[in-house]
């Protein structure tokens, strides 16, 4: 389990992180989602053992990870700038994974070649901003690490090459039980590739929960009555959101959603549909009872 405890990071003036907590548990795809400077990276950092926070602590199954090589080669990072060795083609840095890391499978590297249809021999300086982000994958899932980190995922990837990385991900946690932290701007990204997801926002964690649980705890419910009628009819249901137009009421609802469907069918209404949100909606919904504007929280990055 990745563990951060009240973890602070400053770059002079600036503070990335600040007291942040959170728990990653083993065999799992967990999702980090935020603005630019929310904290994602730095964070991927300071678990990969590249960064040492001024306060707090980041732990990997109780043991820090600064400066502690037997916990740092479990863990294999891709960071949103790539970096190659100059002039060198996947089979040198091949070489180099594999000197690094000690699992490191040529086998299970030969396979993700044909999987990406990648020439090895070829000078990655010549690659597409694409295939550079393929041949990081490529070598990282190559090396067989516990804990694979991924800054701005499928930053670069067409939707073939998409699908493919997230298939890939499913694998690796779901044959090995590793665990895969990624980033990206765009909660669309990482809807249907996330077990978790958390909400990253001035450097701290404001939102973190299980995907399904978030997708089935909040719904839209559409519903009309052949009389005048307001919010109090709907006493003992949690609503998060109202808005009636006409003679139609549209409520975000939160709860057991066989239980309040019940409720509402038992007032005999004319109309009556419950439709299922996004993700994106839910997010909007969950930080406006927190008091976060999501616009503000995310501007523009959602998309």
């Amino acid at each position: 389990m990745i563990t951060a405890s009240s973890v602070t990071k400053r770059f002079e003036d600036t503070i990335a992180l600040n007291k942040l907590n959170c728990s990653i548990p083993e065999g799992c795809v967990y999702g980090l989602v935020g603005s630019n400077g929310s904290g994602k990276s730095t964070l991927l950092r300071l678990i990969s053992g590249i960064y040492r926070p001024e306060e707090g602590a980041v732990t990997i199954d109780g043991q820090e990870v600064f400066d502690n090589p037997n916990v740092k080669k479990r863990i294999v990072f891709v960071p949103d700038e790539l970096y190659f060795l100059p002039h060198a083609n996947l089979r040198r840095m091949e070489k180099l994974y594999a000197s690094v890391y000690e699992r490191f499978s040529h086998e299970r590297f030969e396979t993700l070649l044909k999987e990406f249809s990648l020439d090895p021999n070829k000078n990655l300086n010549t690659f597409s901003k694409g295939m550079r982000r393929q041949a990081a994958t490529i070598l990282a899932l190559s090396c067989r690490a516990d804990f694979i980190l991924f800054d701005e995922t499928f930053d670069g990837l067409d939707p073939v090459m998409r699908s493919l990385v997230k298939n890939l991900l499913y694998q690796e946690v779901m044959e090995r039980n590793a665990t895969a932290v990624v980033t990206s701007h765009s909660l669309r990204e990482l809807e249907d590739t996330c077990d978790q997801l958390a909400l990253l926002h001035k450097g701290g964690i404001i939102f973190e929960s299980d995907v399904d649980h978030l997708k089935t705890s909040l719904f839209k419910v559409q519903i009309a009555f052949s009389d005048e009628y307001g919010p109090e009819r709907f006493d003992g249901v949690d609503i998060l959101n109202y808005l009636k137009r006409g003679s139609v009421a549209t409520m975000i609802v939160r709860g057991d959603r066989d239980e309040t469907e019940a409720k509402l069918r038992a007032m005999e209404p004319v109309l009556f549909e419950v439709l299922p949100l996004s993700l994106e909606e839910v997010f909007v919904y969950e930080m406006g009872q927190r008091g976060y504007e999501f616009s503000e929280v995310l501007k523009q990055e959602v998309k």
